[in-house]
């Protein structure tokens, strides 16, 4: 769909690799210092992902706002 490209070149556009994100996986990290890697997995996979759909979902629902504003505004 147009909004699924729209949001594929925003997040071209705007990786997660800043420093506040880097910060926080190390505190996570630092949370499961002990566990196994494969435990680790267990938590870090199932969080990026609620966090990237949580991403995807508020990108979309903030383009049909902003298309459903112009039209009011017309």
């Amino acid at each position: 769909s147009v909004l699924t490209m729209l949001y594929e070149a925003y997040s071209e556009c705007n990786r997660l690799d800043d420093a506040r994100v880097k910060e926080d996986f190390n505190e996570l990290y630092q949370l499961m210092n002990g566990m196994e890697l494969r435990d680790m997995d267990k938590i870090i996979y199932p969080v990026c992902k609620l966090c990237r759909d949580h991403e995807r979902s508020g990108f979309t629902e903030g383009v049909k706002i902003g298309i459903s504003l112009q039209h009011e505004l017309m």
